[in-house]
């Protein structure tokens, strides 16, 4: 269908004809050697933009956050998260599976999280306990609907962190677009966290790409677990090279994404179905609790109106803005839904 309005995550948008040409100029090597300069310079720009010093390229977000999880946390030991976080509903166990850590989850609230109600699930080693030796966040919360933790509390859970001699893993996959929405530097964000991991191929738009960002002690660790984990590539400038681009060129726009979330978001006013004090960056979730009608039927009817949107539950889909989108596209897809949901109103 030519004229399709796809929303179903800023993971589909494809490379732009610059990318491309900064993808074909790329001078490459041999990553696994450490000899490609296109990789290099990639990573060196990474940990010094989030104030670490050092980054590795990894293929996706999902390795990157099992590989920093790894560093963090030992063998039978915990780590403590959102009972809705990416490492443990979308990565498919692979924090039990392979990295051996036992995860412990407090209710889902986004990224409304009081510190201080965390600070008493904080379980110390000893008595034959499971010790927590890192608590992971995501900033932004995607099935939060793209919400931002306020840099206050990111500071105050660096303090827990500090008292409890935890360690914080971030997986930033759009913390670009925290950034973006807040203003807060990257560089404020990077010394809060042990080990972050940041995503090139969502919002920014980079065909592959994530990264672990740590210290160098620690990043020399990650290398061996990457290979472990067949995550080793070999002349991965050309991809490094699309991630290097879109740091120039489109994190800036992201800007863009969120007026047309929130150009969406009016659009769907009045149907019960959206909070629109809750819709912050690119990704617009809809309750459909309100209205009788269940997340497969409405998905299979837009689909045949040409607008493909992801189910995220029985009675809840979700909404992404990206780079692949213009306005008449979110125009269009504020019509289809609103078309496909009248009945329920």
């Amino acid at each position: 269908m030519a004229d399709l309005v796809d929303l179903r995550s800023d993971t589909l948008t494809r490379p732009t004809p610059g990318m491309r040409e900064a993808m074909a100029a790329a001078e490459v090597g041999d990553d696994v050697y450490g000899e490609d300069p296109s990789v290099n310079a990639l990573e060196a720009e990474i940990a010094a933009l989030f104030g670490h010093e050092a980054a590795l390229f990894c293929p996706s977000g999902t390795m990157a956050n099992q590989i920093a999880l790894q560093l963090l946390v030992p063998r039978g030991e915990e780590l403590m998260c959102d009972a809705d976080a990416h490492v443990v509903t979308y990565e498919q166990g692979g924090t039990a599976l392979l990295g051996g850590i036992s995860t412990r989850t407090w209710p889902a609230c986004g990224a409304d999280l009081d510190v201080e109600a965390l600070a008493a699930r904080i379980r110390p080693a000893g008595y034959g306990a499971v010790p927590t030796r890192a608590v992971a966040i995501e900033q932004t919360h995607n099935l939060a609907g793209g919400q931002v933790f306020a840099l206050a509390t990111l500071q105050r859970l660096r303090g827990l962190a500090d008292d409890e001699k935890i360690a914080l893993h971030c997986d930033g996959a759009r913390i670009w677009n925290a950034h973006v929405a807040d203003g807060v530097p990257l560089a404020t964000y990077g010394p809060l966290f042990e080990t972050l991991s940041v995503c090139l191929s969502k919002g920014l738009g980079a065909p592959v790409g994530s990264l672990v960002i740590s210290s160098a002690e620690r990043i020399a660790k990650a290398r061996v677990v990457r290979k472990r984990l067949g995550g080793g590539m070999r002349q991965a400038g050309v991809l490094a090279a699309a991630g290097s681009y879109a740091l120039r060129h489109h994190v800036g726009r992201l800007a863009e994404d969120h007026v047309r979330a929130a150009r969406i978001v009016k659009g769907l006013t009045g149907l019960g179905v959206v909070d629109k004090t809750r819709v912050r960056t690119n990704i617009v979730p809809l309750d459909l609790s309100k209205t009788g009608v269940d997340a497969l039927s409405l998905a299979a009817a837009t689909r045949a109106a040409g607008v493909l949107i992801s189910v995220t539950g029985r009675r809840t889909v979700r909404l992404v803005t990206h780079l692949g989108l213009d306005d008449a596209g979110a125009d269009r897809a504020v019509e289809v839904l609103r078309e496909a949901l009248a009945p329920a109103v």
